[in-house]
């Protein structure tokens, strides 16, 4: 089984533009995050992928590799999609660029799903942390996630799910963290299917893949990371690095 890492970057950013070239620990954070997967060790290429000429230069000119994007994309699948049509691989990992501090231990538990999928019943699998804090749990920008039994994922919303209509019940509120890991089929699919009615309401691309029949496979993890959104972000990020 072939299994890559691709980060995609882009150089703008509605709450932080340019976030990916801020300076961590005297490297910009796309590098950093880039040089973290590298050293998991965990894949057998990654690739920075990129619409940006500063970010491309910042990884190649760094002994890194990266892909120029051909074309304006909606969002990080479409542009991994974009990217992957035509290489020899079986699944691809979605690491954000904003994370510097990826995971080891909870990329491999990704890997994992797929090393133990033999029926290849999942298309895609991702991470999720139980939250309890309920200005977290009620927070539009902290997207949920709802499974069932077998941990597949039913809903995801920016709303809190399950909604506390009954308290008391034992019903726990989860976290998507955006680190996908994609069969090639699933992520090319994804690519060449028009937007659903429920993507366009809540802004939220996983949920195309629901709309369309495919199975999303969740797994927890206790490691939160840090996702530099804001400068303020990027603040907690330096003072965790020294």
């Amino acid at each position: 089984m072939k299994i890559i890492s691709m980060i995609p970057a882009r150089y703008s950013a509605s709450r932080f533009p340019g976030k990916l070239m801020q300076d961590l620990g005297g490297k910009s954070v796309i590098r950093r995050t880039y040089e973290a997967a590298v050293a998991t060790n965990l894949f057998d290429d990654v690739f920075v992928v990129t619409d940006s000429d500063i970010i491309f230069k910042e990884i190649v000119n760094n002994g890194g590799k990266a892909i120029m994007s051909k074309k304006e994309h909606e969002c990080g699948s479409d542009r991994i999609a974009e990217a992957v049509e035509f290489m020899d691989i079986d699944v691809v990992i979605n690491v954000q660029g904003d994370e510097p501090f990826t995971d080891r231990e909870s990329l491999e538990k990704l890997i994992d799903v797929f090393k133990n999928d033999s029926k290849k019943e999942v298309d895609l699998a991702s991470l999720m942390v139980e939250i309890t804090d309920e200005d977290e749990i009620n927070n539009p920008n902290t997207v949920k996630v709802i499974v069932d039994q077998a941990k597949f994922a039913l809903y995801f919303s920016r709303s809190p799910i399950p909604y506390p209509r009954a308290k008391n019940v034992g019903a726990k509120y989860y976290k998507h963290k955006g680190v996908y890991a994609f069969r090639k089929q699933a992520i090319l699919d994804f690519y060449n299917l028009p937007m659903m009615p429920l993507e366009a309401s809540e802004k939220l691309e996983q949920l195309r893949y629901l709309e369309y029949g495919k199975r999303i496979k969740m797994v927890e993890t206790d490691s939160e990371g840090i996702e530099i959104d804001t400068p303020e972000d990027l603040e907690r990020a330096k003072k965790i690095w020294k």
